[in-house]
């Protein structure tokens, strides 16, 4: 309780009127530069934040022609995406370098402020949001730890939908492409005295670049906002999703040479089945009630209610062994989100130097059950785990100008996490576990930002960071064997960071910015050690890993008639315990760049190409360096955009051709020479051609 009382005893002290009020100033006018509300969870200018950050609104992505967020992301530094199936269902971010062979857990993504990350260890179904939805999308680099606690390592992403403001506008698009590709996009906004209202609607298909990698998603949102007077705001979101998706499976170097577009075929001689079956379908909810009130001197506070729901279903039935008598492959996923999110803001002078406090608490209860059958008809259970993650964190942080251009922050947050549940395995009751766990996780935070001219900065900060294990890496419940089914010793993962960064603008519309980092983690969990006495294995925190990097990036705007951009990171990420010692840390490219030139013709004609390179990385599995290497890539892609306007009607119309030079390269791999296997690939898709139409009005 000590965190919390001292949490409360600060938000009083800040919120206490000062012993002497300072003498009026008169200030000119300050127009806001582009403002961000992740980096703080409160608006506020991008330069005045200690981080690398990034901000794409509706506008950047219409003219990405991206039907999903995955290829909006994909685009930027320090952010990579892997994926098996070619298609987006179930493709897997890693930020900074500090995912390696497993990433879910390292970037924090959210809707709205709602962490969408799941409690299980599985990425995020990237379909659940259609891009016709959003507002803006906010990425802040580094850790978060200390505003949002667990996963916020690598980074925090946070997808804002639309909101409605002004008068009532219309649009509507149709788009599609190769491999059977078709997207249908309709919404509306608009604003009517008090309210304002946003409804969108999405459907979004496509066959897949390899055999069974089809997926369809068909999803939407509205939001509903009503402002009662000037000290109250309400607001009520609501989106769903529903996916369903194939899994084509990986190939040897010598499939992917006879057909790189087929599925995975069965291979006896390594106790392989065909991936001739393998699919799943996801259903999402997501509901974000927010009230906003004003106070005037004495600041503002919101608080949130959240709830999300997701329904998972999934057929591996390549997964089927033929020595055993039973096959966990077919399971459904029911997991929910009830949360509350209690936030005050208090931006008040002291003396003559700027202050600003921000203070909350996140409270989350998370129920979970998985349940295993013995056939896709779901005829008989095979097991039950019903599972809850509880969680409790209090977090402040300050903000104090002891000069006009200097910004110094400080922030600390407490958190208390609760594990439990159960697990009724039918077939194997040695399985079987009824326990719980309770993590306790602190973490804190600084920054200097110095302002320069009219745009420019410079900062530099320290976190610390924390990860609370997985349901499944604390319990086995998923039909293997463990020396304890519920893993009570299991720490949480832990790191320090570190960086120092900067974006200078030597002319009104050049920017330049750099941004070199370190980060050292320490009880990372490594999987399925093994016990020769029980012939079993499990997980332990004996990890520990440095992740390097640099992150450099460069626009230029010469106004009606180009625009020049380009990005580039460095990252090296090595172990620095155990027998893998020095050695760099599998799927993690030291080299990331991506460039491109948008043209502005005459007759709103714009053309855009664009270069992505990924560097070569070792395979999945191959932590000692000492088998072949995932390939690197470079793609070519190109755009056309015709945008003329007729009134209040806005029409665009774009073609594009990505992978241009249909490059053969594989996205992700894994190291199964280890095993006396040949290594397996994921090949993605080759050259694509895409077209579209959208109206506004």
């Amino acid at each position: 309780m000590k965190p919390f009382l001292l949490f409360f005893l600060l938000l009083s002290l800040f919120s206490a009127e000062p012993l002497q009020a300072a003498a009026p100033k008169v200030e000119e006018p300050v127009t806001l530069e582009e403002v961000i509300v992740t980096a703080t969870r409160d608006a506020q200018e991008v330069r005045k934040t200690p981080a690398n950050v990034t901000v794409i609104t509706a506008a950047d992505i219409e003219k990405t022609g991206a039907t999903t967020v995955v290829e909006v992301l994909d685009r930027l530094e320090g952010i990579q995406f892997r994926t098996f199936s070619g298609n987006p269902s179930q493709a897997y971010i890693d930020m900074r370098g500090t995912g390696g062979d497993n990433p879910f857990g390292k970037t924090l993504v959210m809707l709205d402020g709602r962490r969408l990350n799941r409690t299980d260890m599985a990425s995020i179904n990237w379909l659940q949001t259609p891009v016709h939805m959003i507002e803006r999308i906010e990425i802040v680099r580094g850790p978060g730890s200390v505003l949002y606690g667990d996963a916020a390592i690598g980074g925090v992403i946070n997808i804002i939908p639309k909101k409605g403001k002004g008068r009532p506008v219309a649009n509507a698009s149709v788009l599609a492409g190769s491999y059977g590709l078709h997207n249908e996009r309709i919404g509306v906004t608009g604003a009517a005295g008090s309210w304002t209202y946003a409804l969108v609607g999405e459907n979004n298909f496509s066959s897949g670049y390899r055999d069974r990698s089809k997926y369809t998603a068909q999803g939407g949102g509205f939001d509903v906002g009503y402002a009662a007077h000037d000290l109250l705001n309400v607001s009520l979101g609501v989106s769903f999703n529903r996916t369903d998706y194939q899994m084509p499976g990986a190939l040897t170097k010598d499939q992917m040479r006879q057909d790189r577009r087929q599925y995975q075929p069965a291979m006896p001689a390594y106790f392989m089945n065909a991936n001739d079956n393998n699919d799943g379908r996801d259903k999402y909810t997501n509901v974000n009630l927010g009230v906003k009130s004003f106070w005037g001197r004495l600041g503002q506070m919101d608080i949130h209610f959240l709830y999300g729901r997701k329904d998972l279903e999934t057929n591996m039935p390549s997964w089927a062994s033929s020595w055993s008598p039973y096959s966990y492959v077919y399971s459904d996923t029911s997991a929910e989100t009830y949360g509350i999110a209690p936030k005050y803001v208090l931006e008040r002078d002291i003396g003559s130097f700027r202050n600003k406090v921000t203070a909350g608490i996140d409270y989350y209860q998370e129920p979970y059950q998985k349940i295993f059958f013995n056939d896709r008809e779901r005829t008989r259970r095979l097991s039950r785990a019903k599972l809850r993650r509880e969680s409790a964190g209090a977090y402040i942080r300050d903000e104090f100008s002891p000069f006009k251009n200097l910004v110094v922050s400080a922030g600390y947050r407490f958190e208390e996490t609760a594990v439990s549940g159960s697990n009724t395995d039918f077939a194997t009751p040695t399985n079987d576990f009824d326990n719980r766990k309770t993590y306790r996780a602190q973490a804190y935070e600084a920054g200097l930002t110095w302002l320069w001219g009219q745009k420019s900065k410079a900062y530099a900060r320290y976190a610390t960071v924390y990860r609370i294990p997985f349901l499944d890496e604390i319990a086995s419940f998923n039909g293997y064997g463990a020396p304890s089914p519920f893993l009570v010793g299991l720490d949480k993962e832990k790191g320090k960071s570190f960086e120092i960064g900067s974006e200078y603008f030597p002319l009104k519309n050049l920017k330049l910015a750099v941004t070199l980092y370190r980060l050292d983690m320490e009880d990372e969990i490594q999987y399925f050690i093994y016990d020769p006495i029980l012939y079993l294995g499990e997980n332990r925190n004996v990890g520990k890993t440095r992740h390097d990097g640099a992150e450099i990036s460069v626009s230029y705007l010469w106004e009606k008639t180009l625009r020049v951009y380009g990005n580039f990171t460095y990252a090296k990420a090595t172990f620095e315990a155990g027998q893998f010692n020095k050695k760099e840390i599998p799927m993690v490219p030291n080299r990331l760049m991506h460039a491109g030139v948008e043209i502005f013709l005459p007759h709103a004609v714009t053309l855009r190409t664009e270069v992505r390179h990924t560097g070569d990385a070792y395979l999945s599995g191959d932590n000692d360096n000492n088998t072949e290497k995932l390939e690197a890539y470079t793609l070519l892609n190109a755009y056309l955009f015709y945008k003329p306007a007729f009134g209040r009607l806005q029409m665009t119309v774009f073609a594009a051709v990505e992978n241009l030079t249909d490059t053969r390269y594989c996205s992700f791999g894994l190291d199964y020479a280890q095993y006396g296997m040949p290594n397996f690939y994921y090949p993605m898709p080759g050259r694509t051609f895409k077209g579209g139409l959208s109206f506004e009005f």
